[in-house]
């Protein structure tokens, strides 16, 4: 059997790399996917088949430029799922059309021509006319809107985000940061930079970039409530999805190169990613996961040490086990030690999650695990009186999932469990999701690179 390393916490195995920067790209989208498959409007198929409509006119606003045209189809994926009339909520104030652009930064940075009073107008005309099902009003004002609102004109919508990104690019010297600012704003992604350089002098933005090697993956990788304690502090504080908004295009992209060149698989990944409310199944498909079906497999599965012990070390490991942990053994005729464990990947995580979180929070209270591997048996006697529990497909029946009580000894810890929650994801290493009473947390076969960093023969 394996235990922790009596080093454990001794360094991250996680820090961040500068040379591991595309993986860290490619592992952030693939971690950040779930989202746009979830709430894509109209479904993934839909809002692919609506953006790639765009894609002449992507390529004619980027020709000349700089800017990428798979980033820009990304933008409108991500922006407005390639409806070029929607609205943040009802008013053309808010951000609207194809890509989204607020009509105080279209009039003031972007120069399009934007008369509000006249859209708001129109914009109810439409409303009444969409009320009375009038489809042949409902495309005249639209036409009308077009003409004094340039958002809602796909091609001078794509040519202001094309000089949003040409503006920004010249401002950080470097494309992700451009991409970045589209959804953060300029000047608030300026002063995330300057405060993870710890730096508020004059010099421009662009050189203090350059000269500090600066990406958006060192920024959002390398920051935490203890190290660049600054940045990150501002990046919480926005409170929306800013900090993850380049993943989510990277995503987008990815996605709508399946769309065009691998549909088969866009259609595997549609079913995996919109079965559950995480990506879990992604990590850990039911066709392809060993699971077990009964208490007699989950002995053979010890027996091979295909599972490992939870350990009971609160003081030093950082997470207890509840007392009611595997409660439905006795009903089984089974000890609930058997259902006290998980697969070395998901334990190292465990043990390298609740060590991170008591670092950085500077929180000993421990965190409480409620829940580690079952079996079908005993996850249809859950489910039974649990909605949480459910009765399909569950990752805990495949030892790679553990739950943690939504109980923290402080808003740091609360807050530091957070964050690792979140960069875990982004490493493409865990899914998770808030249930009503706890976190429920699938981890990814990849979190073996933890394993030695964390696990020692016992």
């Amino acid at each position: 059997m394996l235990g922790p390393r009596h080093d454990l916490g001794a360094r991250d195995p996680l820090a961040f790399d500068p040379n591991q920067e595309a993986a860290l790209e490619r592992s952030a989208a693939f971690g950040l996917a779930h989202v746009l498959y979830a709430k894509s409007p109209g479904g993934v198929l839909v809002a692919a088949q609506r953006t790639a409509g765009f894609r002449p006119l992507i390529e004619e606003a980027v020709k000349g430029t700089d800017v990428d045209a798979d980033l820009l189809e990304a933008i409108v994926f991500l922006e407005s799922g390639g409806r070029q009339d929607v609205i943040a909520g009802s008013d053309p104030a808010n951000a609207a059309g194809l890509t989204q652009i607020l009509a105080e930064t279209g009039q003031s940075f972007l120069h399009m021509r934007i008369d509000l009073a006249a859209s708001r107008l129109l914009t109810h005309r439409i409303d009444v006319a969409a009320r009375r099902g009038d489809e042949s009003a409902i495309n005249l004002l639209r036409a009308r809107r077009r003409r004094v609102d340039a958002r809602f004109d796909p091609a001078r919508a794509l040519a202001g985000t094309v000089r949003y990104l040409t503006t920004a690019r010249a401002r950080f010297g470097r494309d992700d940061l451009a991409a970045v600012s589209y959804h953060m704003g300029i000047g608030n992604l300026e002063a995330v930079l300057r405060d993870y350089l710890g730096a508020h002098d004059l010099e421009p933005i662009a050189n203090a970039v350059a000269n500090n090697e600066l990406t958006w993956p060192r920024v959002y990788f390398d920051s935490s409530p203890r190290r660049h304690a600054a940045a990150w502090r501002r990046l919480a504080a926005f409170g929306d999805d800013s900090q993850t908004y380049y993943w989510r295009l990277l995503a987008a992209r990815e996605l709508m190169r399946l769309y065009r060149h691998d549909r088969e698989e866009l259609q595997r990944l549609i079913v995996l990613e919109t079965d559950k409310a995480s990506a879990e199944d992604v990590l850990h498909p039911a066709d392809e996961t060993e699971r077990f079906r009964s208490p007699a497999a989950l002995e053979r599965a010890w027996r091979a040490r295909r599972l490992q012990r939870l350990p009971d070390d609160p003081a030093r490991l950082h997470f207890q086990i509840d007392a009611n942990m595997g409660r439905v053994a006795r009903t089984l005729g089974q000890d609930p030690s058997l259902y006290r464990g998980l697969r070395p990947e998901a334990l190292a995580l465990l043990l390298h999650l609740a060590d991170r979180v008591s670092y950085l929070s500077a929180d000993s209270t421990p965190l409480l695990v409620t829940s580690t591997v079952r079996d079908d048996v005993s996850q249809r006697l859950l489910g039974s009186n649990s909605p949480e529990a459910g009765q399909s497909y569950s990752l805990h029946t495949t030892g790679f999932a553990f739950d943690v009580l939504r109980r923290y000894g402080s808003p740091r810890q609360a807050a530091a469990f957070q964050y690792e929650l979140e960069r875990l994801q982004a490493r493409g290493l865990i899914a998770w999701v808030r249930e009503p009473k706890v976190i429920h947390v699938t981890v990814s076969s990849d979190a073996k690179a933890l394993v030695d960093a964390t696990l020692r023969p016992a």
